[in-house]
């Protein structure tokens, strides 16, 4: 991922391939929070919503 400039292309095309573009952002306003708020809150979970909310940790990171 650091050393892939285009790491943000591949995971989006990854995800629209599986078909789980928006689950983590239908989890996050399920719970009344934004996306930034819910991944703060579930970066220690452990496996799959961990891994989400890091990824979306990251995301907004590499969008800035």
């Amino acid at each position: 991922m650091a050393n892939d400039p285009h790491w943000m292309e591949h995971a989006a095309a990854s995800m629209k391939k599986r078909g789980t573009v928006g689950k983590f952002t239908a989890k996050a306003k399920k719970s009344g929070m934004s996306v930034s708020e819910f991944a703060n809150k579930e970066k220690g979970a452990g496996g799959k919503l961990g891994k989400e909310a890091n990824f979306a940790r990251n995301a907004a990171k590499a969008h800035h």
